[in-house]
């Protein structure tokens, strides 16, 4: 399995616009970071989760090959402003975009041009697989296990893959869902900042999260600049905990 960073920044992205940070000024190109998502290559299988408004310059630096999946985590824009870009990969055929059924509503409605019985003529052929949060489904023969996480009252997915799993956006994960995080290899987890926050885990509660699943390896996505220097940062976590950067790349 290949993991791809192709954003590893909050919804505002890093610089974040008109702030005169020491992150936001920075010329480190690893302080530099596009909106949340990954790709994944497992065998002849390629996956990404969620599709950000940096899409295209994310896929741009990207081999253009089928996308067997879209999973989606939960509707924000930051993670789902990017589905017209994808109109491209219509040369290998629809594109699967796995939502749970509210999701797929928001979609519509946000682009309802996309979705219309009478589509516009250029506009991605999407086909929704829903999904309902809890029963394991299968992409090729690649089997995907949804986890229920909430982003403070709001709902939504993180999803494993094998021993790899990738949580964005929580605040809180139910007891109940720890159970699917045993014996990890790799685990991606969202980091916002150092301060609380009503929807987000900082850095501390994502360390502590992570330090729970005791996956053997950790890193740390969805970042705002708040959180701090990339380099600075990580000479001060744990043994076996990084910040990602965009571009960065995980096989294993």
């Amino acid at each position: 399995m290949k993991i791809c960073f192709l954003g590893t920044g909050t919804s505002t992205g890093v610089p974040e616009m008109g702030c005169e940070c020491v992150v936001c000024k920075s010329y480190d190109c690893n302080d530099k970071r596009l909106r949340s998502s990954i790709k994944i290559e497992i065998g002849d299988t390629n996956i990404l989760v969620d599709c950000t408004p940096d899409a295209r310059q994310q896929l741009m630096a990207q081999p253009f090959k089928r996308i067997d999946a879209v999973l989606i985590t939960h509707e924000h824009y930051d993670h789902v402003g990017g589905i017209e870009d994808m109109r491209p990969f219509n040369r290998f055929g629809d594109l699967n975009i796995y939502v749970e059924p509210n999701v797929a509503r928001a979609l519509k409605m946000r682009m309802p041009y996309v979705f219309s019985d009478k589509p516009y003529g250029s506009v991605p052929n999407i086909i929704f697989k829903y999904i309902d949060g809890l029963s394991p489904f299968k992409i090729n023969d690649v089997e995907i296990i949804p986890i229920r996480v909430m982003h403070h009252k709001l709902p939504i997915l993180g999803y494993r893959i094998s021993n790899f799993a990738y949580l964005t956006d929580l605040k809180t994960l139910p007891d109940e869902e720890l159970s699917k995080l045993e014996n990890l290899d790799v685990l991606v987890v969202s980091a916002l900042r150092r301060n609380t926050h009503i929807s987000h885990q900082t850095l501390d509660e994502a360390i502590a999260l992570a330090q729970k699943v005791g996956a053997k390896r950790t890193f740390f996505t969805h970042m705002s600049h708040e959180v701090g220097l990339h380099r600075e940062v990580n000479e001060e976590l744990p043994e076996g905990f990084c910040l990602a950067r965009d571009g960065m790349e995980v096989e294993f």
